[in-house]
Order: C-alpha cells, then sequence, then structure tokens
C-alpha cells in the first residue's frame, strides 16, 4: 500500500480538467486507491494551495475577475477535498522553516517523513522537489511503479480511525492543552457513557483488561487457598489473574456450539473453597448467565464476566458486563471497543463494590497518602480516555455492522461448503454477538491455514493450547474438559471488523471453499 499527498501543481493539474496532466493525474489517484491507499491534502498548505488555484483558475479563463476566480477555487477545493483525508500541521513542521530556501518544500518533507517509509509518495511536477524528495515523483512515474496491492488486514484500524480523525485529533489536542494525563475530565466523562451504554450505575475505567479482572477478584477478597471457576478455552489473563492472587483456576469444561462455560457442568465444580464464577464472554457472545447466576446464587457466589471480546454484544435485552456481580471488558485496539493503547474497564451496580475498585485502582488509597486496604496502580490514562470518546459515536452502527457481516459470512460459508466441512458460529437467539473474532470449525487446520495464506488471506487461532496445559498451570490436576481440547484443535479465525467490504468477504469465502477442498 501507498498514500499519495498532493503538492499543489497537481491540485491545479486537477483543477484544470481536460487537459492530459490532470487525466494521468486522475488515473494516479485512482489506482492509489485500487491499491489500498489513502490520498492527502496537507493543511499547512492549504492557504497557498487556495491561492495557487485562484491564480491558475484565473489565468485559464478569460473574462473573470479574480474574486470570481477565487470563489470558483473554494467551490472546486471544497468539492474535491469532500472524500480525502488532511495531513495535520504539527508543530515541528514549522521549525526554521522559513530558512529554507523553498519553505513550502521542506513542509511537505517534513509532513511526508512522518509516515513509514515507503508508504507515501507526494505526487508533483517540480524538479527542485523531486530532487529534495526522495519520495516525491510525477502522476507518471507514480502510475509506472510497481506497486503491489495492500495486504488484507486481518482488524482493519485504519478505516475507522480516517471516519474520526478530526474528533481524534481535536481530543488529543485537548488533553495535552490541560496537561492532566491522569485521571484527567475525560475520564470521568467516559466513564459515564460507558456506565449508560452498558445499564449500570458505576463503569470503574482501568488500565487494562487483565487489570480489570485482576481488581474485580481484589475488590471480591479472592486470595490464597481460594478457588475461581472457569473456562479452560480462553486468553492467559483469565486464569492469570486468579493464580496471581494465589487463587486456584477451577477449569470447567464449555459448550461445544457456543464454547462458552457449560453452565451444566458448573455446580459439581463447586467445594467448599469455591469464592466465584468466572466466565468467559468468547469470540463476541455472552455466556449463559442466567444459567450461570442462577447456579452461583444457590451457593451465594458472586460472578465476574469477563467480557474482553464482547463489550457491546446482547442478551436477553441486556448487554454485556451488566450481567454479573462484576463485568470486566479490555480496550486493546483490536477489541470492538478499542483504543490505541492499553485500556479496560470494571462496571457493576454495587455501590460498595465500586467504591472498594476505586481505591484499588490508585494503590487502596481513599484520599492523598491514605491507603486503608492493599492495592495497585491500575488507572487508565487520560489520553486512551480521550480516544474512546471520539470511538463512541460511532460504536453502535459498528456493532450492527459487525453482526451483519458475521450474519453474511455464516450464509456464504454454508452456501460455498454444503457439506459441513466448515462450521460457522452459533449464536442463540437470545444473543446478539459482536463476533470480535469470526471464529469457524475444521479440520485439517493447518493445512487450511498454508493454503490461505498462499492466497493472502491471514487467519488466526484463538487458542491452540488450553490454559490446564500452559506450563503455568502444569502444577494443577488436570481436568476433565474434552470438549475444550477438541476445539483448541479445530478453530480458526477469519478476517472481521466492522468496515469489512463485501467484494473482500466474497474473496475469502471463495479462498476457504478452496483451501479446504484441497488440504
Amino acid at each position: 500500500m501507498t498514500d499519495v499527498l498532493l503538492h499543489t501543481d497537481v491540485l491545479i493539474d486537477l483543477a484544470t480538467a481536460g487537459q492530459p496532466q490532470a487525466t494521468s493525474a486522475e488515473t494516479a489517484l485512482q489506482r492509489c486507491r485500487e491499491r489500498g491507499g489513502r490520498v492527502w491534502l496537507y493543511t499547512g498548505a492549504a492557504l497557498l494551495q487556495m491561492q495557487a488555484l485562484t491564480e491558475a483558475l484565473h489565468a485559464a479563463e478569460t473574462g473573470i475577475s479574480p474574486s470570481q476566480a477565487r470563489a470558483q477555487a473554494r467551490h472546486w477545493l471544497a468539492e474535491f477535498s469532500a472524500d480525502k483525508h488532511w495531513l495535520a500541521a504539527l508543530a515541528g513542521d514549522y521549525q526554521d522553516l522559513f530558512q529554507a530556501e523553498h519553505p513550502e518544500h521542506e513542509a511537505l518533507a517534513r509532513a511526508a517523513a512522518r509516515c513509514p517509509q515507503g508508504q507515501i509518495h507526494i505526487l508533483t511536477r517540480n524538479p527542485a522537489l523531486m530532487e529534495r524528495i526522495d519520495c516525491a515523483c510525477t502522476p507518471e512515474q507514480y502510475l509506472a511503479m510497481a506497486l503491489a496491492p495492500a495486504p488484507l488486514d486481518f482488524i482493519d484500524l485504519k478505516a475507522q480511525q480516517d471516519l474520526i480523525r478530526p474528533a481524534l485529533e481535536q481530543n488529543i489536542q485537548r488533553v495535552l492543552q490541560h496537561g492532566q494525563y491522569i485521571l484527567g475530565p475525560e475520564i470521568a466523562a467516559l466513564e459515564e457513557k460507558l456506565a449508560a451504554y452498558v445499564g449500570v450505575e458505576h463503569c470503574i475505567s482501568v488500565a487494562d483488561g487483565s487489570t480489570a479482572l485482576l481488581i474485580a477478584l481484589m475488590a471480591l477478597g479472592i486470595g490464597a487457598g481460594d478457588e475461581v471457576i472457569t473456562t479452560p478455552f480462553t486468553f492467559i489473563a483469565t486464569g492469570e489473574m486468579i493464580a496471581l492472587l494465589g487463587a486456584k483456576p477451577v477449569f470447567v469444561d464449555i459448550d461445544p456450539h457456543t464454547y462458552n462455560l457449560n453452565p451444566a457442568l458448573i455446580e459439581a465444580a463447586i467445594t467448599p473453597h469455591t469464592k466465584a464464577i468466572l466466565p468467559v464472554s468468547l469470540y463476541g457472545q455472552c455466556a449463559e448467565f442466567d444459567a450461570i447466576n442462577t447456579v452461583a446464587a444457590k451457593y451465594g457466589l458472586p460472578v465476574i464476566e469477563d467480557g474482553a471480546q464482547s463489550f457491546g454484544a446482547g442478551y436477553r435485552e441486556r448487554r454485556s458486563c451488566g450481567l454479573s456481580t462484576i463485568g470486566c471488558t479490555s480496550f486493546f485496539p483490536s477489541k470492538p471497543l478499542g483504543c490505541y493503547g492499553e485500556g479496560g474497564a470494571c462496571f457493576t451496580n454495587d455501590d460498595a463494590l465500586a467504591k472498594t475498585m476505586r481505591k484499588i485502582r490508585i494503590h487502596g488509597q481513599d484520599r492523598r497518602y491514605h491507603h486503608p486496604i492493599i492495592g495497585l496502580n491500575g488507572r487508565m490514562d487520560t489520553l486512551q480516555a480521550a480516544i474512546l470518546l471520539a470511538k463512541l459515536p460511532l460504536f453502535d452502527g459498528e456493532v450492527a455492522s459487525r453482526g451483519r457481516i458475521g450474519q453474511r459470512y455464516s450464509e456464504a460459508i454454508q452456501a460455498a461448503l454444503p457439506n459441513g466441512a466448515v462450521t460457522t458460529p452459533y449464536v442463540a437467539p437470545h444473543q446478539q454477538s459482536v463476533y470480535a473474532q469470526y471464529t469457524v470449525l475444521l479440520n485439517q487446520r493447518s493445512a487450511v491455514q498454508q493454503r490461505l495464506a498462499e492466497a493472502g488471506v491471514p487467519t488466526a487461532v484463538h487458542y491452540p493450547l488450553p490454559l490446564h496445559r500452559q506450563p503455568a498451570f502444569a502444577h494443577l490436576e488436570p481436568p476433565h474438559v474434552p470438549v475444550a481440547e477438541a476445539m483448541a484443535e479445530r478453530v480458526m479465525s477469519l478476517p472481521m471488523h466492522p468496515y469489512l467490504a463485501e467484494s473482500t468477504q466474497d474473496k475469502i469465502v471463495a479462498a476457504l471453499s478452496r483451501a479446504v477442498a484441497e488440504a
């Protein structure tokens, strides 16, 4: 993939359409997009470009006044830039800028230098600029390059960023301006919005999803000698946080259709040492919380939802993270709602638990330098909250899009492979999955993955080794979890994100069909 940044003279070519140079410039922009690239305009040159366009239009059209040419230039630039991206001018772009022989060239060079090498070309017709900057070239030279198409993304974070770039930049700038990088005003604003979204009284933002689980367990008093029932078919953090407190994870097998904790097996695993149940809402679908909560209530046990993959999912007209004593989630970048670093949150309707969790995330402190309980440094930083606030307005639409794409995947795979060689995700009628991963079940996984990789389709396996088989848990008595062990050998995830185009999805399904047939 190669983006392009437009110099003023190429803009003038495009504005005075009908000439050969304009045609090649238009073709270059089209080629850029076909290869998955983006077309950029530089904000630092906008006024200069406006003036140059005005002069060019005035010179090209006889009988119009400078004011009419200026109006035409404004109108054209507004229409042209509507579907383009603006590269922000940063403070460093102007450092000693006007001492340069060609200030605009120097500014463009600095702007382009922010992009990874080889990922952007400046389109220009200016020989001096091409001599000054290695990545500068004419539209014709760009068209002659043997540029490979963009690789298929397993998760595309760029498409969303393009939609919310102004809000992202404004929110980040606001944090830089007020300087409250820890527990700034964006934290409280985010917590209020997230609590309302989930439908609970309290949201406690934290450093990451693992910390969310740890804080929840600590708030419930889980410690050495205790047992916590959970699933072996999950990321290490679920069992890891239990063990970190000196407690024992008790692994119970999963449902073969949803891959979530099997409620029918929980009661048999309860002992006098059991202090909590920790189900995982895997792959974007909630665990069966009504059944789990019924068992928990019978024995007076709290339930913690590990909703790292299911934020936004629906369960019987309620939402993930609002279905149990405490709900925990992650805002890792690839999650359904992700920040641009680490982040997480705990949710509860219990006032006392919320108060305790808020103390735990700041070293057990209830006021400055007063620590009634042991805690940890578990705060989310303000910049990540600002990023999530910019993303939230899109989230409902993205959840709906994930549902449509997941359903379309299933229908297309079932049509292409009607013999059942690939099992598509099962979503119960009372559930709405956010498809954090679109995960299928198949045999000969390694061979299929290899053939898909050769076809340019990335895949992933979540998770190839159940937790009880991890070396870190080798000291525990092996549990009887045949379903989890079988699923770990057969699950495979396909590219999934809310901006996955239907044409791309069709190519993935066609490649999967061929790979299964050849495996």
